[in-house]
């Protein structure tokens, strides 16, 4: 068994983990079953490209809502809600309750 420290831990969007994917495909290492079945799902899933989701991910940090930490933006980017009901269901398991204010200024910066 081969001995890991975890150093850090950050989300990331499915987008970057698709390109991360393909990256190692790219170089010419094999992926195991289970990379290769998480590829196989974010080819399918992952609709939007790298650069639209770090300008939403700059958009939704700057809107200033502390409430919202970097796991939540993730979240927000990877499902990419379009109405008021399934943005509250994103976060319907956690402690964080949002404003409709807020609600609104995050799905204006979505489609905007």
């Amino acid at each position: 068994m081969v001995d890991m420290n975890v150093v850090e831990q950050k989300p990331m969007t499915m987008v970057e983990l698709k390109d991360k994917l393909e990256a190692l495909k790219k170089d010419g290492k094999e992926l195991n079953f289970r990379a290769e079945k998480v590829h196989v799902y974010l080819q399918e899933f992952a609709t939007i490209d790298n650069k639209k989701a770090k300008e939403t991910y700059e958009k939704l940090s700057a809107l200033g809502i502390s409430r919202l930490k970097e796991k939540n933006i993730v979240k927000i980017i990877d499902v990419m809600p379009e109405d008021p009901e399934s943005l509250k269901m994103l976060f319907a398991g956690e402690a964080i309750s949002l404003k409709q204010d807020e609600i609104k200024q995050i799905l204006d910066a979505l489609n905007g």
